[in-house]
């Protein structure tokens, strides 16, 4: 009798498990995301990439990853868009290296009827369903208040921005340079918009040091810039002479903390960027499209020496581990 009500369980359970089974979408019929990045090479891409990637196996979704070799390469975005509409995505996380150039091809997708999440770098296009990524004005205003509070007496300052195309380059420069002229303490003496690859800025740099000598700040605005303008002050042994406020997170910048060559760093969250940019997507998709706001602040945070080794800066600066 026993044995007989065990295997009459045994078939209510087996019973249950199918009808889940059977009530649950088939692998084929999962959402395609396509995530086009501005590049695939940097420590902050592969944190973006990772928490778009922890956030498609939480959702079930199909993801693909592409970008071009260089931060510059708007042309090539656009026919990986292209692409990944002809491949079938459902919808796009885009970060776009040109704020105009880039506008067509996410205008075609979305006629497409593709679903277009921005992160990190916004596109100029009304296609765009919610925005991603850093205030990057008050991100701008944060880099320079780190120099401000840094530096005593009068700060004569250089900047290394990427590309002038890029729209939170811009703002990033707009933010520290208002914030320089509020303060009544600072000149920006040079600003260079160089490559976003650390050799390219590292040689840039120099050549801006070594023109005007009397710049004691030096500001970068992403993570191949900020990599290059510490070379190029460490090559110059500068490290005493020129207060160096960076962004992102880099095994070479983070290094130049400990040692003297940087004194802050602008850290941004790539990895949520990445989490709710996929995250976004599948609500848009599902039918949850009330619940994605236009405008999503992720986190930014200023690492010094002072403060580099507590929990939070530790967890910013190694988000993607």
């Amino acid at each position: 009798m026993r044995r007989n009500k065990f295997a009459a369980l045994a078939c209510a359970c087996l019973a249950v498990c199918l009808c889940a089974c059977s009530s649950a979408a088939p692998a084929g019929t999962r959402h395609r995301v396509a995530i086009v990045a501005k590049s695939t090479q940097t420590e902050f891409w592969l944190s973006v990439f990772a928490g778009a990637e922890a956030a498609a196996t939480e959702y079930n979704i199909a993801l693909s990853i592409t970008g071009p070799a260089t931060e510059e390469d708007y042309e090539t975005q656009n026919r990986m868009v292209a692409d990944a509409v002809e491949d079938g995505a459902e919808a796009l996380v885009f970060s776009a290296i040109d704020f105009e150039n880039n506008a067509s091809a996410i205008d075609a997708a979305a006629d497409a009827g593709v679903a277009v999440v921005a992160i990190d770098s916004n596109v100029d296009s009304g296609a765009v369903r919610t925005y991603i990524g850093t205030d990057n004005y008050a991100a701008g205003q944060m880099a320079a208040r780190a120099a401000l509070d840094g530096v005593e007496g009068e700060l004569n300052v250089g900047i290394v921005n990427y590309d002038v195309s890029s729209a939170n380059g811009q703002e990033r420069e707009r933010g520290a340079v208002d914030a320089f002229e509020e303060s009544g303490r600072a000149r920006v003496v040079a600003v260079i918009n160089t490559l976003a690859e650390a050799a390219r800025a590292q040689t840039d740099a120099a050549a801006m040091l070594a023109e005007h000598p009397e710049i004691n700040v030096l500001l970068a605005f992403n993570e191949p810039t900020s990599v290059g303008a510490a070379d190029a002050v460490e090559d110059m042994g500068l490290a005493e002479d020129v207060f160096l406020v960076g962004f992102d997170s880099n095994v070479a910048t983070i290094d130049g903390l400990q040692t003297g060559t940087v004194d802050a760093l602008i850290v941004q969250n790539p990895y949520a960027m990445g989490y709710l940019g996929v995250e976004s997507a599948y609500r848009l998709l599902s039918g949850q499209g009330g619940s994605v706001e236009a405008t999503v602040d992720t986190s930014t945070r200023i690492v010094d020496r002072d403060n580099m080794f507590t929990m939070d800066s530790q967890k910013a600066l190694f988000a993607f581990e």
